[in-house]
């Protein structure tokens, strides 16, 4: 150690110490943050599975004893006598909105069955508990189901299974499914993926590699970073006045003869319009993302490329991109990930809360199921909060899909120099 080194050493010793101290007690906080943060997590997973799953008192309008036939129950019996049962225990006027639907003689042994348990049997729920209460205080839900509830079956139901995939919405929480918001929810989100994505990139790539650093690119990048913080509903309506009204032929679809009836009619309400509503809520996140990935690409490496002989395009589609793809993705996944959570935009937009039918197309009317969640949720009966629980459950799995599906391109698209 050199002389200087030791006298200077008791002047260095106070300080060290007290940055140590000061580094140790941020190590703690951020520990706890992080700890926190997953226990809070993990409670919110557990409060929503906590409620997708437990009893429920049934009480059917027919017993399916008295439906038996020489034995057999309504479930395995042949087509013919489940179309007689329907028509002795149905008013004619629902046989014959069923024969309108679809003729029963048209209809398979399973659907006939589903129909006699859907609107004959007709069970009401009468009473839901939760996961927990319903491993841990069996005994007692018997016995208040026996007391409130004279003649109720009490069964365990899971209202996250596959009919709750192939179901639309319905009044009757027995008959409720997400098929409807799921099918709208991928068609809003691939809208707002096609329209935003090359949109975003192309801003980006514009703004690091084509313009200079003057007082007309600051107060650009100032707007764009303002605008990420707009909230939500301004965009909806922003939407509502641009794509519903100023652009209905468009986004109605009537200019493309894609409205049935009287063109005149449409509003504009539909999947394209809430489509393009949410393209314009995350572009902003999708362009600064997309700037910060491309800034991190190594000068040196447009420098190479240049040197070689290859104009700035060559350089940026075959060198800038590949290398700052799997940082666009990753913005672009967090960007879709609020989109596709999001709720008032959609509203103002003009999505249905209730809706039975499937989109067909993108200029059909629509429902997600951040909207069919809230619907659930806003009613008081609780097993319709049950099924807002399994929705969310649906919900993130998506969301999980969905990045699975960007990370994994993010993964092939990367390149290392």
């Amino acid at each position: 150690m050199k002389q200087e080194d030791i006298f200077l050493q008791p002047l260095f010793e106070p300080a060290l110490a007290s940055r140590h101290k000061a580094g140790s007690a941020l190590q703690k906080v951020f520990t706890f943050s992080t700890v926190f943060g997953i226990f809070v997590l993990a409670l919110l997973l557990l409060t929503i599975v906590n409620d997708s799953f437990g009893f429920v008192a049934v009480t059917n309008n027919i017993d399916p004893a008295t439906l038996v036939v020489d034995g057999v129950p309504f479930t395995d019996q042949t087509p013919q006598q489940l179309q007689t049962i329907i028509k002795a225990n149905l008013t004619k006027g629902k046989v014959r909105g069923l024969e309108k639907e679809k003729p029963l003689a048209d209809r398979s042994q399973a659907d006939l069955s589903k129909l006699v348990g859907e609107l004959v049997v007709e069970p009401k729920v009468d009473g839901t508990w939760t996961l927990i209460d319903s491993l841990l205080h069996k005994t007692q839900i018997e016995q208040e189901v026996a007391a409130k509830y004279p003649g109720a079956i009490l069964q365990f139901n899971s209202w996250l299974n596959l009919d709750f995939f192939s179901r639309a919405a319905s009044s009757d929480p027995l008959r409720a499914g997400v098929r409807t918001a799921l099918f709208g929810s991928l068609w809003t989100i691939a809208i707002t993926i096609l329209f935003a994505f090359p949109i975003g990139v192309g801003a980006a790539i514009f703004l690091e590699e084509y313009t200079v650093d003057n007082a007309f690119y600051r107060l650009l990048k100032t707007n764009i970073t303002n605008l990420a913080g707009v909230p939500s509903i301004i965009y909806g309506m922003l939407g509502l006045a641009i794509f519903v009204r100023g652009m209905q032929p468009i986004t109605s679809g009537a200019i493309f003869g894609g409205v049935e009836g009287d063109p005149a009619a449409a509003t504009g309400r539909t999947i394209l319009s809430a489509g393009l509503t949410l393209s314009l809520l995350v572009l902003p996140l999708i362009i600064i993302n997309a700037q910060e990935a491309i800034r991190a690409v190594s000068p040196l490496l447009r420098q190479a490329s240049l040197g070689l002989g290859a104009t700035q395009w060559e350089t940026i589609w075959h060198h800038v991109l590949p290398e700052a793809m799997p940082g666009i993705l990753t913005g672009t996944i967090l960007a879709i990930s609020r989109a596709i959570g999001e709720t008032a935009p959609l509203v103002v937009v003009g999505a249905a809360t209730f809706i039975t039918f499937d989109p067909s197309g993108p200029f059909s009317k629509f429902t997600t199921l951040p909207i069919q969640i809230y619907q659930w949720v806003a009613r008081p009966q609780s097993e319709f909060r049950s099924l807002a629980a399994a929705a969310i459950l649906v919900l993130m799995a998506m969301l999980l899909g969905l990045n699975a599906v960007a990370i994994y391109f993010r993964n092939r698209l990367q390149k290392r120099y």
